[in-house]
Parts: structure tokens; sequence; C-alpha cells
């Protein structure tokens, strides 16, 4: 692909006329949500969702989360039920995106939805990503602004550093404030969790007042490496370039190690360098730092991360999850996964 100027402009009117004129013209805008900075093109130009596509470095049979202003443009996509409806009045705008049936008229190219007929919608909630949604009028695309497979980037400057010379525009907000992508349920006869999120899955059970199921349970088509059905759900992801080692309760000289909590093991001063997520054991400080850390121990020159464990509570599964996909074994570099 030709190389671009990406250029960086500090968030406010004229950034976000500048971004209008790009999406318009079919370029590529990275933008800050509350979860990560996102990758947007528009999502009704195929044209432009492949150049998405290719400055990723994502393959394209895995789908792409459309982002729109609101719940009445959300319903010009997709069709909802009565649990959809519920779940959207009560979380939207904010960090959940819901995977529905497609509508037949459905704006989005065939090329974002993977040519799958449901459609992954969000309605964030960042003042940024609202202002441009609201003013560009059209449901835009928004994968995490990163190298496909690469660590989701919070800051204007890890998209700069993955995506430099790929990109048109970087719309500069600071840091994404909550550090862990969207929690992504799909509403297909059953309310099934895909993928853990800044959403914790007890709320939204108590929210429902019940259990949802798990995508392993889900009476949904496989989201398998082949075929998924939601973005996130590719085995290997969210990879930091350096081995990952999860719950590591000993540190092997030389690695890096990504600490929780206020006791480090025993060990711990044979690590190249050590970055806490939170010293005092707080999943929601944990989340916000996560993408960060790896990033920066990643750049350490370490072979090796050890994390020490997390618990599974509240937000603790969405951090897992993330962690267990970027330790996966990566089978093929060609195709290491997609970050959305």
């Amino acid at each position: 692909m030709l190389a671009l100027a990406t250029r960086i402009a500090q968030a406010g009117h004229g950034a976000i006329k500048e971004a209008l004129s790009v999406l318009a013209a079919g370029g590529l805008v990275a933008f800050p949500t509350e979860t990560v900075y996102g990758l947007g093109a528009d999502a009704t130009n195929d044209s432009a969702v492949a150049n998405l596509y290719a400055a990723k470095e994502r393959p394209s049979f895995n789908p792409l989360i459309a982002h729109v202003a609101d719940l009445a443009a959300a319903r010009r996509l997709a069709r909802f039920d009565a649990v959809a409806l519920r779940l959207a009045g009560a979380f939207w705008p904010g960090p959940l995106t819901l995977v529905l049936p497609r509508l037949d008229l459905c704006p989005v190219g065939q090329l974002a939805t993977a040519g799958l007929d449901t459609i992954a919608v969000r309605v964030p909630g960042h003042a940024v990503a609202r202002d441009i949604l609201l003013a560009f009028g059209k449901p835009v695309v928004a994968p995490s602004a990163n190298r496909s497979g690469r660590v989701s980037p919070t800051s204007a400057e890890h998209v700069y550093a993955d995506l430099a010379g790929r990109i048109d525009l970087i719309v500069d907000a600071g840091a994404a404030p909550l550090g862990v992508e969207s929690t992504i349920l799909a509403c297909i006869g059953r309310t099934t969790l895909l993928r853990p999120g800044a959403i914790p899955r007890a709320v939204i059970e108590r929210f429902l007042g019940g259990e949802i199921a798990t995508a392993a349970m889900a009476d949904v088509a496989a989201g398998d490496e082949e075929r998924p059905i939601s973005p996130g759900m590719l085995a290997s992801h969210y990879a930091p370039r350096a081995l990952l080692r999860m719950n590591a309760v000993t540190v092997a000289p030389g690695d890096a190690l990504l600490a929780f909590g206020p006791v480090l093991p025993p060990d711990a001063g044979k690590a190249r360098t050590i970055l806490n997520l939170s010293d005092g054991g707080d999943v929601v400080e944990a989340a916000a730092n996560l993408f960060n850390y790896l990033r920066i121990l990643d750049s350490s020159g370490a072979s090796s991360i050890a994390v020490m464990p997390i618990p599974e509570t509240e937000l603790g599964e969405a951090i897992n999850d993330r962690l267990r996909h970027a330790a996966a074994p990566r089978h093929n570099a060609a195709r290491p996964g997609a970050a959305g």
C-alpha cells in the first residue's frame, strides 16, 4: 500500500472537521473511544473498508464492529429483540457491542461483516467518538487502531507506533479511560457472551436477572479460526512480540514481570524490568493499565513476559481473556489474529 503522511491532531473542533473530511473521502481516521483507540472507516464504503483491512493486516474473514451515534441509528442496521433493546437502553452509550441479525436493507457493506447475516453494533460513550459519529451521520467501522494481532492501543502514541504511514489521521484525546475493549454479547435466540470486556459479566447478569451463556455454549454459528462470528474471537490476539506466560509464581532470569498486587514473587529480582498493573490489587486499575504496560514491557527487549495471577472476578475475567489470547500459540505468522 502507498505510504501516507499520517497526521496527529489534538481533539477539538478542527480535528473533528478534519476527521469528517477524511472519512467522507474514504480515508482512515484513528480516534479515541472509552475502551481503546479505534481505526475508523466509512462502513458503507467497501473500498475504505478494504483499505482498513490492508492497513491493519487484518484477515478479511474477521468481521468488524459498526459504530453509530445512537440506538435509532443502530436500529437501521440490525433487528433488535426485546432483550437487545433492554441492553441497549441500559448500557448505551458505552462499552457494549451487540451481535444481532443484520437487516436486509442494512447499508453496511458485506466486506465489513465478512458476509455474515449478523452484524456487530456499538454506540460508544467517548465524547470525541460521539462527536465524529453524530456529525458523519453514517456507520463507522472501528476495530482497534493497531496492526492485527498486536497489543491494542490506548493512546495516540500507540497508534502512531503501529500505523504511521498507513492511515491519514489520528485524533488525540489522551489516554483511553477504560483500557480494555467492549464486552460483546450476541442476541440471537439467546443472550451469549462472545467476548468479556469492560462491562463485567456479573453486571449484565444482575441486570438481566439470570446467567448468560458463553460462546462455547452458544446456539449460534461456531466462532472458529476460519469464520468467527464476532471480532476478538481469533485464538492469537492482542499479542506482544515477546512470549507471554500467565499465572507466573516464579521469575526466570531476564523475564519482564507484569505484576499484580502488593506481594511480588520471591525471585522478582531476576526480572529485567517490572511493572505492576495495580499495587493494591484493583482489577479496574489493572484493566486501564494492561495494554500500555504490555507495550512497555515488550519494548524492554525481554524475550518473555511473566504475568502474575489475576483473579477472574469482575473485570479480571476480561483481563485474563486478553492475556490468554496474547499467550496463545502463533501458528501462522501471516494471520496472527485481529484486535477489534
